[in-house]
């Protein structure tokens, strides 16, 4: 038998799965039973080391995911209420991310899984994200549509199955995660930045600025470095002539701008696929602001939204143990040369 292959029915490797995720900057561990039950959810987070640099600095972050590895595996370890000896696979963050950060959970999972002669499941960080709707409402049927919005992902997926998934949309440049930490930058907030726009912007009017809206037309891309631009160009402007920046009524225009782009386009694709079930992924589906725009239109057009509970939009191993689970039902298994991949393809 291979190493870290299945010895017996994917069903018994499944039953209680410890999974990893260390893609950027939150450590965090979680046990699962049959993919569906979470028993623990250990999350570090890096949040206060990072803030003082404005973001994530990738050295700082691996070395950070080496000191807290061990103590959040323990304390998933007491919090599940399981031992060792009760463990019957493992999950780990395969990429993409942060190379550094991946090879501390990577490395950790195979040698979990060596010594402990388990079955280990690599996984996709965007994947995992997208399960996190599986452990929000268990019995989804298919077909689904995902829209999956984070720091480095803008994508609309069309799912037919577990494991079986096209993208239908991307962004052409900056993700929409990626502009908002850009914007939020450029107004001096805090990191990270996308909770903080949105709590200016409740503040602020979503009309004070005209932004623009890149439709792509006859196109689910996505494209948002010229409304950053904009942003940041109208920030330059004002404060060369010494002018007051509406700091609210920008971020909430910028808010609404991105909205109205990634509603439209999830709304056209659920109509063009004749798809009624959508769901919500990545650290941006966290934004209340995005989820009840989407909620809105879809339900006007008979369609509702699926979204993880907050806990489970930013990074988190559970999400990562629920699409290890799937695909160890599918039969898919490390190899012994597993390795991170900070730029692994979802497809």
């Amino acid at each position: 038998m291979s190493l870290f292959q299945l010895q017996g029915s994917a069903e018994a490797a499944g039953r209680c799965m410890l999974a990893i995720e260390t893609s950027c900057d939150e450590t965090s561990v979680a046990i699962l039973n049959d993919g569906r039950t979470v028993r623990a959810n250990v999350i570090a987070s890096q949040i206060p080391v990072h803030q003082k640099y404005g973001g994530v600095v990738p050295e700082i972050a691996s070395r950070k995911h080496m000191e807290n590895i061990v103590d959040v595996v323990d304390a998933a370890l007491v919090e599940a209420g399981v031992t060792w000896d009760e463990v019957t696979s493992v999950a780990v963050t395969q990429g993409p991310g942060l190379v550094g950060a991946l090879l501390v959970g990577v490395a950790y999972a195979k040698g979990v899984a060596l010594a402990r002669k388990l079955p280990l499941v690599p996984v996709h960080h965007i994947e995992g994200h997208i399960y996190a709707n599986f452990l929000a409402e268990p019995d989804l049927t298919f077909p689904l549509l995902c829209l999956v919005v984070s720091g480095g992902h803008t994508h609309l997926i069309e799912l037919t199955g577990h494991g079986v998934m096209r993208i239908i949309g991307a962004t052409r440049d900056d993700a929409a995660g990626e502009a908002f930490d850009k914007v939020a930058r450029a107004l001096q907030l805090p990191y990270p930045g996308g909770p903080q726009i949105e709590q200016l912007a409740r503040s602020g009017a979503e009309d004070a600025y005209e932004l623009p809206r890149a439709w792509l037309e006859n196109s689910l891309d996505f494209s948002f470095s010229g409304l950053k631009s904009a942003v940041l160009n109208t920030l330059h402007r004002s404060r060369q002539r010494g002018e007051t920046i509406d700091a609210a009524g920008l971020a909430a225009s910028f808010q609404a701008a991105v909205a109205d782009v990634l509603v439209g386009k999830t709304c056209q694709a659920a109509r063009e696929a004749k798809i009624d079930t959508v769901l919500l992924a990545g650290g941006v589906a966290a934004n209340s602001y995005l989820r009840t725009r989407l909620t809105t239109a879809l339900a006007a057009e008979g369609r509702r939204l699926v979204t993880p509970p907050l806990v489970l939009c930013t990074d988190n191993a559970a999400m990562i143990g629920c699409a290890g689970y799937y695909r160890l039902l599918r039969g898919i298994t490390a190899q012994a040369d597993l390795n991170a991949i900070a730029n692994l393809p979802l497809l």
